[in-house]
């Protein structure tokens, strides 16, 4: 009972951290490109990481180091940067919507790679959900000629990443505690982003107000919205099962839409529609 209760705990407490990470994003560009946001998002995280975690290395066996690589490749790495070069295009609300498809490309992934079984109406429900996909995207195209909505495709290739990632750990690094996944993940990605970093110019324009004022809300996307919503994510795939773990993905637009209303973000009649079709595919999806 006590790990049925905890397991929902920690899905909200998530919802919230992640929901409102993606206004955190939109600061930041203010401030700073893409690369220079996720390189500053993965090296504070990490610097936090290490200070709290950095003893717990040595518990990761030789073998595993691998699978800490794949799970901050694909976990981290990549995401980081395709939300932040999609939210150059499409408003947060929409990135944390398009995000809710990551439990059904879990459980696409899961069934095709890692050997879960599925269900006739989980099938379904992935078709529906990437029904309500298409018409958000095609919608807020069509009613925002000044964004470009073919970058929503990043989005869902991030929520692809996430999905391997989440199934990685599951099966590969469930021994290990979530601190000593996460340390592993940013110990990993600590030199690659400061490369980033580096050859992103970011040195150059350190010294103005307005990216000083973006690095602000960068340092609390990096610790609060990654290095301490990792730990709780892998607390919550240990506790539960890679699609109950990626349903945070279902509260995380609600988070974000009432952010996105603090800044003057709207969403039209059609995206509501879309939106709600994908949270019905997720819930068939996910319905035992």
């Amino acid at each position: 009972m006590l790990t049925k209760q905890l397991k929902w705990i920690l899905l909200i407490v998530l919802a919230t951290i992640w929901g409102s990470s993606f206004i955190l994003i939109k600061k930041g560009l203010l401030g700073l490109n893409p690369f220079q946001l996720g390189s500053l998002r993965i090296l504070f995280a990490a610097l936090f990481l290490l200070l709290i975690g950095f003893k717990t290395l040595p518990k990761i066996p030789q073998g595993q180091w691998k699978f800490v690589a794949l799970t901050s490749l694909f976990g981290t790495f990549i995401p980081v940067y395709l939300f932040s070069i999609a939210q150059t295009q499409i408003s947060s609300s929409v990135s944390a919507i398009l995000n809710s498809l990551t439990p059904l490309n879990t459980l696409i992934l899961g069934t095709l790679a890692f050997g879960l079984t599925f269900k006739r109406q989980q099938i379904l429900g992935v078709l529906i959900g990437l029904i309500g996909s298409a018409m958000l995207i095609l919608n807020g195209a069509a009613n925002h000629p000044e964004q470009n909505y073919y970058y929503a495709i990043l989005v869902v290739i991030a929520s692809i990443c996430y999905a391997t990632n989440v199934n990685l750990i599951k099966k590969y690094l469930s021994n290990l505690s979530p601190l000593t996944i996460s340390t592993g993940n940013f110990a990993v990605l600590l030199l690659p982003s400061l490369a980033v970093l580096y050859f992103s110019d970011f040195f150059e324009i350190v010294k103005f107000q307005q990216t000083q004022n973006a690095v602000f809300y960068i340092v609390i996307l990096g610790v609060v919205g990654t290095g301490i919503a990792n730990i709780i994510f892998f607390r919550l795939i240990q506790l539960s099962s890679p699609v109950f773990a990626t349903s945070v993905t279902y509260l995380i637009p609600v988070v974000a839409f009432f952010w996105g209303l603090l800044d003057n973000e709207n969403l039209t009649t059609i995206q509501f529609v879309g939106a709600f079709i994908i949270l019905v595919g997720v819930y068939l999806a996910n319905r035992k």
